[in-house]
């Protein structure tokens, strides 16, 4: 991997990064394709047709179904979804955590139950690495703990030091498994977790222990689970200068676009969320000028696109009224259309922010696409 800053202005910057799977322009949105498909009946040409640079997938998901040695033995993610550029998976720990009433979780990992059939599953730092291994992603997730934002000060800390001693084991069990003339991806990178809920104090020290290891890059996890706005913007100001300047931050799960913007704004390179493809399998499409609700009655007798101007498959050929009928109608198609075109936004939005920062007009820009999206209309 390379990882080179082509400018910053202020704290927001955009790298060239080249992988074994191709270039990442940053900063960059992943489309979320949990499964190893994006909801919404989006295929893995559409993603090309619309900008997408890094697909995601979940490990956890995948080695539940259709199980890792499948996707192994069928040569991989990259062959088996049909996508020839990078793919991130994440680790499997929020998903493993957030299934409260069916873990137990121990220093050698964590043992839980299937969310599908409820069969007993044990997975740790060397099982998640293993099973990312086999499902040959570009980048790997190490396996953390994702505490709730809830739990006091003694457990996160504790939780944290786990993770902290969890990131080791990762860093290891990557090595050897990119060593093994077997492996399919024997250059997949490993980027580590900054854990520590609302404690910017142990953020920090978490954020200096797991720099030590000298990852390929580093993601804030915890965020977006029940903080506020302000609280999560806190933790990156405090965080993200702790984090080496030479390597890829990212910023797990988040978010809206205004989030996005004031993540780029204090350093932040990477990002996923569900919201394009949730939102807009419910109507709800993102615009310069705010969301709007396609459901809404306004839109009946509309001939306009989504958003006039835009390049999207949804805009160049549809209209407001014709989407809306295929929703009211619970037609695939409309929901199909309005992801297209929310995926799409984020995406072109990615592209604007890296122009932005490479023009040093950073400061000008945020400003007005966050106008612009304050309307809601």
């Amino acid at each position: 991997m390379t990882y080179q800053i082509i400018n910053q202005d202020g704290n927001a910057k955009s790298a060239h990064m080249e992988t074994v799977h191709g270039v990442i322009e940053t900063p960059v949105f992943m489309n979320v394709g949990t499964a190893a498909a994006i909801k919404g009946a989006v295929s893995t040409m559409d993603l090309q047709e619309i900008g997408t640079q890094v697909q995601l997938s979940n490990t956890y998901h995948l080695h539940v179904r259709p199980g890792d040695e499948i996707i192994y033995k069928l040569g991989g993610l990259p062959k088996f979804m049909v996508w020839d550029r990078p793919i991130l998976t994440d680790s499997g720990g929020f998903q493993v955590f957030s299934l409260a009433g069916l873990r137990k979780i121990k220093e050698e990992g964590v043992y839980f139950q299937s969310h599908i059939d409820g069969r007993k599953i044990f997975m740790g730092p060397e099982e998640s690495m293993q099973i990312q291994s086999h499902l040959a992603s570009t980048i790997a997730m190490a396996f953390d703990e994702c505490p709730s934002s809830k739990a006091d000060r003694q457990y996160i800390k504790q939780s944290v030091d786990r993770t902290t001693r969890w990131l080791a084991r990762c860093k290891e069990e990557m090595a050897r498994l990119n060593a093994l003339p077997e492996t399919i991806n024997k250059n997949q990178l490993l980027f580590g977790i900054n854990q520590g809920g609302i404690f910017s104090d142990i953020r920090i020290e978490h954020a200096k222990a797991i720099t030590e290891l000298n990852l390929d890059g580093y993601a804030v996890g915890g965020l977006a689970v029940g903080e506020s706005h302000e609280e999560m913007y806190h933790i990156l100001d405090e965080v993200v200068p702790y984090l080496p300047k030479d390597k890829p931050v990212y910023l797990m799960g988040v978010g809206t676009p205004a989030n996005i913007l004031e993540a780029v704004d204090r350093g932040v390179d990477f990002f996923d969320c569900v919201y394009p493809s949730r939102n807009g399998r419910h109507g709800h499409v993102y615009t310069n000028q705010g969301k709007r609700n396609l459901f809404n009655a306004k839109y009946e007798l509309d001939e306009k696109p989504i958003e006039e101007g835009c390049q999207c498959p949804a805009c160049k050929h549809y209209s407001r009224a014709y989407i809306r009928h295929l929703l009211k109608a619970k037609e695939m198609l409309g929901m199909r259309l309005c992801v297209l075109h929310n995926l799409y936004f984020y995406n072109h939005m990615m592209e604007e922010i890296r122009d932005a920062i490479r023009k040093n007009c950073w400061q000008e820009y945020k400003k007005g696409k966050l106008a612009g999206m304050e309307q809601n209309r």
